[in-house]
This record gives structure tokens, C-alpha cells and sequence, in this order.
């Protein structure tokens, strides 16, 4: 049984909390505002507070951290109906141990409470909170929607500010986890460097001089002393994107960095410590290329420890129309054109479809759909969708695709989500850059493009 305080200016859903909690035989006490509930919550010295972030005498979480820090032996949950994911990072990050929107779903209250209920019964105490400075704030950027999973997400980013240990972000192209390495940076570091290093892109002899820096003369070119990219991020970040694509040897030399907080340039001698919180991000199945020889596995399990998994959009249709309001006023701001819409049966259509290039797939297709838009309301008719991924709609009336629309439409779709980038796309589909490129005239799939501008 646990001692349960309700801080909650909603009277009909502190009575139902009330009601429910008490039927599974917990002792609950209600306050209806923030003052009332901490005072409360001193003298009565709960193992739960359900806490509501808008009240009458406070409605936001710049005091949480306090209440918090005056309540050590006290789980926090944090309630609100806001659609804000700043509230998220802030609830956790100022000391909540969970955080729960409303409409309140009975089912997750429950779940919540049986786990605190756990962590008593295994006389185990709330992880210690630190006070953050009223300069420290952050802001989450572009994460939009309410889906579980994200907001599991946003919670994860919250609770791994509290500290500065490796992260690995997983997630298939285009779903965002660069944005999600910034949002953790700057939510545990802002003001400090943040470096954001391309393991794909970088010729893999002159990886080790980006990461470590070298010393003058350490090769043939090497005419002055170079600070390395772990250097010079400081008690920043430093961010290394597509990290399957690190090569073995460099793969052993972060580890041995990792383990031991700190390296030594290339051609040096002298040992640097390691200030720098290292993100790693992939989208690739680390665990297959552990199995296949190709990712160290130590490297892997140090890196792996503390992990975020971002939710393709397939898995999270419903914040499709939320995420099509933010691009599309965005957009309208960078090509200084008027705010369009979308209609309803184009709307659904976009709700339907996989979108395999994910977030970027869709800012994309609603760009190029503003840009040649002649009116301000999308129709269907404004959108291509891949006719290999699409719904079967867009197969011709045969239900049939000659092998090259086939090959045509892959390879264009991989373009796309890679943002025309040509190192990548090879590399996902298999083949060389060169047959690629032959590809790419062949099926004059960039007529509007000029080739330098496409990234190699």
C-alpha cells in the first residue's frame, strides 16, 4: 500500500484518481493547489505525489526541482493535458519519475503506481535530483506529437540529462536523430560546443585526425598541429552519426576512449582527457553487424547502455496532422509564401501512406507541394507518393510495374531519403557510386538539378 498525494485543481478528477487508487487499497490526500500540496507533502511525507502542472498559484515546472529536492523520499508524477513536448524533457529533468498526460489513461496510472509500488517494496529511494540554475533552459525543437511513443522518448532525453554517459540513438533514415542528439545536448549542455561528425562521409584515413587531432608531422601533409574534433567539443557534445560506418580498427581506439575518459592525437605522446559526452546515432541493426563480424561488441554494449529508439512516422500516424501544421508554417515562412492547408481527403492520404524516408520524407513532399502550388489548399493531386511503397491506388490499371519503373522508383525514393545524398544511397542500395550516378542520368531522375549540387 502506498501513500498517494493528489495535487490536482480539477475537483471531479481528484475524486476519480481518488476513487480509483483507494479501490486498489492505496491511501491517497488531495490539495488543489501547489502551496497546499507542499505543505502537505512535508508533513504527511507521501511515497507518490501526483502533481498537475497548471494550478491556480503556479503553472509551470521552474519550482520543481525544489519541490522535488524538499520531498527526497517522494516519487513524483507529473500530470498535465499540455501538448507542449517541452514539459516532458523539464518534468523529468527537474526530478519526476514519470510523466502522464491527460485524458488520463487508468490503465498507464496503474502501471505507474505498480512499479513505485515496486521500487518501496525493494526499499529503493528516488533517483537524486539537482537544482538547475533559472539560467539553464532549454528548448526542444521540432519533436512534434503526442504519441506514447514519443513522449517515452522525450522522457528518456529528460532523464539521461541528468548525466553526461555515452548514448546511442537508433532509428531507420530520415526519423530525426540528429535533431534528437541537439535536444539532449542542448538540454544537458547548452552554451557548451556541439561537433557533429559524418562517419560515412569522412575518408576513413583521415576519420582518426577528425576525432583525435594530430600532431605536426605525424604524416606526409601534416605541416602544423591539429586539434581533433574530441578536443575541441570541450564539456560539449560530439555527435557521430552513422557510427556502423566507423571502421573496426577506429571502432577499438572509442572504445579504449570511452573506457578510459580520455586519448592521444595522432603522432602524439601526451594523453587528453576526455571532457565531451559522446552521442552516437545509426540506422542500421547494430546487433546483426555485431553477428556479422562488421560492429565490435564491446563497443556496442558500452554504447548501448543508454539508448534511444525513435518511432518511425508509420508507427505514429496519428501525428501526422500535427506534423503537417508545423511544416506547413514553417515552409510558408522560408519561401515567404502564404500559409496553405491541407484538405481532408489528402490529409487521410498522407495519414495512409508508410512514408519509408519518414519526418524527412514528409517535410520533402510538403515542400515541393508549396513550392508548385498554385492555390493555398493541397489536394491529392499535389502529392507524389513512391508507387513501390505507396497504397495500391498508385499501381497503373494492370497492377503491374515494368522491372525498370521498379528499379526507377527505389532508386529515386532512397535519393529522397537520404536528401540526395550519393555516399549513403549507394551504400543502402548496394551498389557503387559510379553505377549510381549512371542511374541517376539514365532515368533523368534530377532534370531540375544541376549535379554539383548533389552531395557525394
Amino acid at each position: 500500500m502506498l501513500k498517494i498525494l493528489i495535487i490536482e485543481d480539477d475537483e471531479l478528477l481528484a475524486r476519480t484518481l481518488t476513487l480509483e487508487l483507494e479501490d486498489l487499497g492505496h491511501e491517497t490526500k488531495y490539495a488543489d493547489n501547489f502551496a497546499a500540496g507542499a505543505k502537505l507533502g512535508r508533513e504527511w511525507q507521501p511515497d507518490l505525489i501526483l502533481l498537475d502542472i497548471h494550478l491556480p498559484d503556479q503553472n509551470d515546472l521552474h519550482d520543481l526541482p525544489t519541490f522535488c529536492d524538499r520531498l527526497p523520499d517522494s516519487y513524483v508524477v507529473v500530470m498535465t493535458g499540455d501538448p507542449d513536448n517541452q514539459s516532458v524533457l523539464e518534468a523529468m529533468r527537474g526530478g519526476a519519475c514519470d510523466f502522464l498526460r491527460k485524458p488520463l489513461q487508468l490503465d498507464e496510472l496503474q502501471e505507474a503506481v505498480l512499479r513505485i509500488d515496486h521500487c518501496r517494496s525493494m526499499e529503493s529511494k528516488p533517483v537524486a535530483r539537482r537544482i538547475l540554475p533559472a539560467d539553464e533552459r532549454y528548448t526542444v525543437r521540432e519533436i512534434i506529437g503526442t504519441n506514447s511513443k514519443v513522449t517515452a522518448l522525450l522522457k528518456n532525453i529528460g532523464l539521461l540529462a541528468r548525466s553526461a554517459i555515452p548514448v546511442l540513438i537508433e532509428g531507420e533514415s530520415g526519423t530525426g536523430k540528429e535533431l534528437v542528439a541537439r535536444i539532449l545536448h542542448d538540454t544537458t549542455s547548452p552554451g557548451q560546443p556541439y561537433v557533429a561528425i559524418n562517419c560515412a562521409a569522412i575518408v576513413p584515413t583521415l576519420l582518426e585526425s577528425e576525432l583525435f587531432g594530430h600532431e605536426k608531422g605525424a604524416f606526409t601533409g601534416a605541416d602544423k598541429t591539429k586539434v581533433g574534433k574530441l578536443q575541441f567539443a570541450d564539456r560539449g557534445t560530439v555527435f557521430l552519426d552513422a557510427i556502423g560506418d566507423m571502421p573496426l580498427e577506429l571502432q577499438g581506439k572509442l572504445l579504449r576512449v570511452l573506457q578510459e575518459e580520455e586519448f592521444v592525437r595522432v603522432g602524439g605522446l601526451h594523453t587528453i582527457p576526455l571532457r565531451a559526452r559522446i552521442i552516437a546515432a545509426t540506422n542500421r541493426n547494430l546487433k546483426k553487424e555485431v553477428q556479422a563480424g562488421k560492429f565490435r561488441e564491446d563497443l556496442y554494449f558500452r554504447l548501448a547502455v543508454s539508448c534511444l529508439e525513435i518511432p518511425p512516422l508509420r508507427e505514429r500516424r496519428q501525428d501526422i496532422p500535427a506534423l503537417v501544421d508545423y511544416y506547413l508554417a514553417r515552409i510558408g515562412r522560408k519561401l515567404r509564401q502564404q500559409i496553405v492547408t491541407v484538405e481532408g481527403a489528402a490529409l487521410k492520404r498522407l495519414q495512409q501512406y508508410d512514408w519509408p524516408g519518414n519526418v524527412r520524407e514528409l517535410e520533402n513532399m510538403l515542400t515541393k507541394a508549396v513550392a508548385l502550388s498554385t492555390t493555398s489548399i493541397l489536394t491529392v493531386e499535389d502529392f507524389e507518393f513512391s508507387q513501390t511503397t505507396g497504397s495500391p491506388a498508385d499501381a497503373p490499371a494492370t497492377g503491374l510495374f515494368s522491372l525498370a519503373d521498379i528499379e526507377k522508383n527505389y532508386i529515386n525514393h532512397s535519393l529522397n531519403a537520404n536528401n540526395w545524398h550519393i555516399t549513403n544511397t549507394a551504400k543502402q542500395l548496394g551498389i557503387s557510386q559510379t553505377t549510381l550516378r549512371k542511374k541517376i542520368a539514365e532515368y533523368n531522375l534530377c532534370p531540375n538539378r544541376r549535379h554539383s549540387d548533389i552531395v557525394s
